[in-house]
């Protein structure tokens, strides 16, 4: 009789234990299923932000297909700026006053007019402005809590290449004592700029230096040019994975090495080899905190490593981060982009860095 209820009882707690067991593997596979659901959600939304970048970068090329000359550059200015159309901004902007350097100042809610950023935009010296890198001084001027001038300096071919340099350098001047507000000194100042503007941004800190000037506290490049040696660029590696200037190099690529050299010297109308174009063939030592970003995929990858490992082997604090598989300045595509988000947030921990070792100091 005892062991006629013990079998009896052993049957159910069996029969129990299988019900629970496939009640938990029910559950865990409905978890596993969301999860991979999920999973593919999130990975199917990035590829399609993905194939939005891809689409923004293919239609500057497409814009200008088939135009030459002054009709091409203009197509290709109209289009940049046209990249911030429809997006809403935090920030507010506003135009330099008369008197001042041509440009706009973009506050985020709560900026400080004593904390600010001197941003210089990208375009090949021939394009951009202020309003075409709005995603990017927007964002900044939050995560700075700054008020950022974006300067709208003289572009090619209208102007030579040493008169934006030089409303740079007036720029620079002009923020240190200058703000949104009027005149006053600048508590915190950044030097920041991508691509061409990148280039300018490089050069300006060795400007800076050379001159005895006051340094920036810091200073930010985004996917910078730091070499004008176009003779150089069609045999890198990336030119086939580069989607914003691989198709453009690849055509130069195509022209006699003497008559690519002379064309750039004529229409630059300054030496490649020049630190003042190119700033990795200048003297990289007492720089201020520099922060480089930089696509694994892009072009400039290796002058921009070669530019981060001379100035620190000079002593200067310079860093460099890089991206996996992103377009030239993805920082442009925020926040369409995850990855530029990421940037950004990378920015401001640096930013924080080098506020928190001023103060210590």
């Amino acid at each position: 009789m005892i062991f006629g209820i013990v079998w009896f009882a052993m049957m159910w707690f069996g029969l129990m234990m299988v019900v629970l067991a496939a009640v938990v593997v029910f559950f865990l596979r409905r978890k596993h299923d969301a999860r991979d659901h999920n999973e593919n959600t999130t990975h199917q939304q990035h590829n399609a932000s993905r194939q939005q970048v891809l689409a923004k970068v293919g239609g500057m090329h497409t814009v200008a297909e088939g135009l030459h000359g002054r009709a091409r550059i203009k197509a290709l200015r109209s289009y940049m700026d046209s990249m911030s159309d429809g997006l809403e901004f935090i920030s507010k902007t506003r135009p330099s006053a008369n008197g001042s350097p041509k440009g706009e100042w973009v506050m985020a809610p709560g900026s400080e007019p004593n904390r600010r950023i001197l941003y210089i935009h990208g375009g090949s010296w021939i394009a951009g402005s202020p309003k075409s890198h709005r995603t990017i001084t927007d964002r900044l001027s939050r995560l700075a809590n700054a008020s950022v001038f974006a300067l709208d300096y003289r572009l090619m071919p209208e102007n030579r290449y040493l008169d934006g340099i030089i409303d740079c350098r007036q720029a620079y001047l002009w923020i240190l004592g200058n703000g949104p507000d009027g005149k006053a000194a600048a508590d915190f100042l950044v030097v920041a700029g991508d691509s061409a503007g990148g280039s300018h941004t490089l050069g300006l800190l060795a400007w800076i230096r050379d001159q005895g000037l006051q340094a920036p506290d810091a200073a930010i490049a985004l996917s910078p040019s730091t070499e004008l040696m176009l003779t150089s660029l069609g045999k890198r590696a990336n030119l086939k994975t580069d989607a914003m200037l691989g198709p453009t190099v690849e055509k130069l690529a195509r022209i006699p090495l003497p008559l690519l050299w002379w064309g750039t010297v004529l229409g630059f109308r300054v030496l490649p080899t020049s630190p003042i174009a190119s700033p990795l063939r200048g003297d990289l030592h007492n720089l201020p905190p520099t922060l480089i970003h930089v696509s694994e995929s892009e072009l400039l990858l290796e002058n921009a490593q070669r530019y981060a490992a001379k100035a620190q082997a000079a002593g200067s604090p310079v860093e460099i981060e890089t991206w996996p598989d992103m377009v030239h300045v993805w920082h442009l595509f925020t926040p369409l982009l995850p990855e530029a988000e990421e940037a950004f947030e990378h920015i401001a921990e640096f930013l924080a860095r080098v506020e928190a070792v001023s103060e210590a100091t």
